[in-house]
């Protein structure tokens, strides 16, 4: 049985890495999927992979493409189930000091912001459901901060305590918020977290996770179907590291 049979599901940044994981793992379970993401020539590259989903672009930083987005989701699908908010950029690997303030607005603006936003469009959808999941894609630099990625890690922290708010907040409607901190990962975006891209350089982080190697986009993906599924009916505010032990 289809562990997402005939849900509806918009999955952010879903033109590459985690959110491609998600999108195509969300669909092999059964569920409809809007694949989002400012890159449109991946998001299209997904979106027709995938038997019968819809590819809209959007920055998710931008009140009226988030709108714009979930009104897609709803004409398309007759409703919306399932929020994963997994777009997201990255900081450059540097000193707290040297990053400037258009990096750090763009910063907050995409890994925070845009949970705000999705919240305002998509909650009302998901209560007309009478029932909602939102996955929040975070990281272990919430928990486990590396240097170099200051501002980063704010942002991911701001995530993991949004997840916990909006889960005691929405509850009532029966609307569950979860959250995904994944530990570095084999994507797009592993060497401006690095710094650069070596086998020294990944070496040394490697070295830092127990079970001696990055995340992948199946790993991601796979915890978000569980927490995504019915199976997680009893599971709100929770905030499950990928981490590869990484957090212990």
């Amino acid at each position: 049985m289809m562990r997402l049979k005939d849900k509806a599901a918009i999955v952010t940044g879903a033109g590459s890495g985690f959110g491609e994981g998600i999108a195509r793992t969300f669909a092999a379970e059964g569920a409809r999927v809007l694949v989002a993401d400012i890159d449109e020539a991946n998001g299209r590259r997904v979106a027709g992979d995938i038997a019968g989903a819809v590819f809209h672009r959007a920055d998710v930083s931008v009140n009226a493409n988030v709108a714009a987005m979930v009104a897609a989701a709803v004409d398309a699908f007759g409703g919306l189930d399932i929020l994963a908010n997994n777009a997201g950029v990255a900081q450059e690997r540097g000193p707290m000091l040297d990053f400037g303030e258009d990096a750090f607005d763009r910063l907050y603006a995409v890994n925070v912001k845009s949970i705000y936003l999705t919240a305002v469009h998509a909650v009302p959808a998901l209560k007309r459901r009478g029932r909602g999941v939102i996955v929040n894609i975070a990281s272990t630099a919430a928990g486990r901060p590396r240097p170099g990625l200051t501002w980063y890690n704010g942002t991911k922290g701001a995530v993991v305590t949004l997840t916990k708010s909006m889960a005691a907040e929405q509850a009532p409607d029966n609307i569950r918020v979860v959250a995904i901190n994944p530990v570095i990962g084999e994507t797009g975006l592993t060497a401006a977290f690095m710094g650069g891209d070596t086998p020294e350089l990944r070496a040394k982080f490697t070295a830092t996770i127990p079970l001696g190697r990055m995340s992948r986009p199946g790993d991601v993906a796979n915890a978000a179907l569980y927490l995504a599924s019915d199976e997680a009916e009893f599971i709100t505010g929770a905030c499950l590291d990928v981490d590869g032990g990484r957090s212990v």
